[in-house]
């Protein structure tokens, strides 16, 4: 090797490492995020877990009960959601009979489930009851369910062409083993109490609620038969324009009440990960799950696909109630989840955002449980709430005649 050409060896070299020297002094930039400031918090109780369970509907409603507890200067208290869950599957199961097997049994249910429940045998503290016998060490009702519909389906078939009248006994019994019997008298501060007499005593009136929709198909400003799966119970929900449904939960978080919120949570726009559901212009691909087990499933290449990265607030779709009624007919917009609004904030955008408190343990996400759904999310994907009458802004309450 002359010298000519070990120089040009040497001189690549120090090229190769300077280039290294450079790329290592490289800036990378940090995503710009998303920047909230409050703009109300209704004070609320802590996020709980529905665990391996299709109760979202009873985890939301209670949050939204105990939430009202704290309001009417009841105190902070854990309710329990399993003693509305076990007395809701007896229900189903009453109404599944009753309609030959034609109806709904399943995990799902909505927040007047809940309210019918409480109106009927009243709510328990956790202590009071737990709602798992099965030795294990979270919530998990798919054994429970499956096998209860099963024996269901098979009572109505009616196999010895006259029903039994213990039937509803033995499916009952079958719930009791896996949940427990449901309390009609527990022990709270040495003395004995019913669940009627012990919500009674919080000043918790069930009557005081109702809920509210807005869809085109059913006139404005009566009640409707909202058709979802998980309405089985067929309650009647009070029909208004979008602008109006939105007027009632912004009234609502600003004057010292909370909302309980049913709606989609089936695109890319909701990131519980990233604490935010948003309904950005770009098109993204639709995940078609529906809650924390299919999100926990869907693949690295699934979730990659996104075209929104959550880096930054974007712009949003506008949502008329065309688009909403849409939606809603072509199945884009269904009754996935139902979680609890506590509070509004802004982006630094001026963007405004509803708080919201999930149901998938305090440890899902760096908002310790939480998330902040958009305007425009919320405009579109909404498919019920429920409020305090109360709540709602004096020239509604007229309108609908309350």
């Amino acid at each position: 090797m002359n010298f000519k050409q070990l120089s040009v060896i040497v001189l690549t070299l120090a090229l190769c490492c300077q280039g290294q020297v450079f790329a290592k002094k490289k800036k990378t930039v940090k995503p710009e995020g998303f920047k909230f400031t409050i703009v109300s918090d209704v004070p609320t109780t802590e996020v709980r877990n529905q665990e391996s369970t299709g109760t979202c509907w009873a985890f939301a409603t209670t949050s939204f009960i105990e939430t009202e507890l704290i309001r009417l200067g009841a105190g902070n208290i854990d309710l329990s959601e399993m003693f509305t869950v076990r007395h809701a599957y007896s229900q189903k199961a009453l109404q599944y009979f009753r309609l030959h097997g034609r109806g709904n049994y399943s995990e799902g249910g909505q927040a007047h489930d809940v309210l019918n429940v409480v109106k009927e045998f009243g709510f328990v503290p956790e202590t009071a009851y737990s709602g798992n016998e099965y030795q294990g060490e979270f919530h998990i009702h798919k054994e429970m369910v499956k096998s209860t519909k099963a024996m269901l389906d098979e009572i109505v078939k009616n196999p010895n062409r006259k029903i039994t009248p213990v039937w509803n006994q033995s499916v009952n019994g079958v719930l009791d083993t896996y949940m427990g019997v449901a309390p009609t008298k527990f022990e709270l501060d040495g003395k004995t109490i019913s669940p009627v007499e012990y919500m009674n005593n919080t000043g918790f009136n069930p009557n005081d609620y109702i809920e509210l929709t807005s869809y085109s198909h059913h006139p404005y400003y009566k009640e409707m038969d909202l058709e979802i799966p998980d309405n089985w119970s067929h309650d009647l929900y009070y029909n208004l324009p979008i602008d109006e449904l939105m007027s009632v939960i912004d009234n609502a978080l600003t004057t010292g009440y909370s909302v309980c919120w049913d709606g989609d949570i089936s695109e890319n726009g909701f990131s519980h990960r990233n604490g935010v559901a948003i309904l950005p212009v770009a098109n993204t691909k639709d995940m078609s799950n529906s809650d924390i087990a299919k999100w926990d499933a869907m693949s690295a290449k699934e979730k990659k696909a996104s075209l929104y990265k959550f880096d930054k607030p974007g712009t949003e779709k506008k949502v008329d109630q065309a688009l909403r009624q849409s939606t809603f007919d072509n199945y884009k917009t269904t009754d996935d989840h139902l979680m609890h609004l506590t509070g509004i904030v802004k982006d630094q955008n001026g963007t405004r955002y509803y708080k919201t408190k999930n149901s998938w343990s305090k440890t899902s996400n760096k908002m310790g449980g939480y998330l902040n759904m958009s305007e425009a999310y919320v405009r579109l994907k909404t498919v019920a709430i429920m409020v305090h009458k109360d709540a709602i802004p004096a020239e509604l309450k007229a309108k609908l005649g309350l």
